[in-house]
């Protein structure tokens, strides 16, 4: 596996897939944290944007307990990162190279299966 296709790679663009996706009762619940993602990630880009850390580390919270419950794990450790970063108020830079990542990275959820 390249550094381009690790999941976390800033680089890569492959789809990112449940570990639950063959579970037949995740199925609709993958698709619906997949179809609210956008939403999710626009609020936090706004926050971050409007350097609102309290609110940024909030909804990167929210959005760290709800991937790893869906098997999105490499959300659930980018937003941890950025929870992180927002809660000890580093330097505004970081914090929006790493939200940036973590939009790139829900971005590529998918719902289903890649066997599907």
């Amino acid at each position: 596996m390249s550094t381009h296709d690790h999941p976390l790679s800033a680089t890569s663009t492959a789809p990112l897939w449940s570990t639950l996706a063959d579970d037949p009762d995740m199925v609709e619940l993958i698709e619906f944290f997949v179809t609210e993602l956008p939403q999710r990630t626009a609020a936090i880009a706004q926050s971050a944007d409007q350097a609102d850390l309290k609110t940024l580390a909030s909804l990167v919270h929210q959005i760290k307990g709800a991937a790893g419950g869906y098997g999105f794990e490499p959300i659930t450790d980018l937003a941890r990162r950025v929870e992180k970063l927002a809660r000890e108020q580093t330097d505004l830079s970081a914090i929006r190279q790493a939200v940036d990542e973590l939009v790139a990275l829900c971005g590529r959820a998918r719902a289903g299966s890649p066997t599907a």
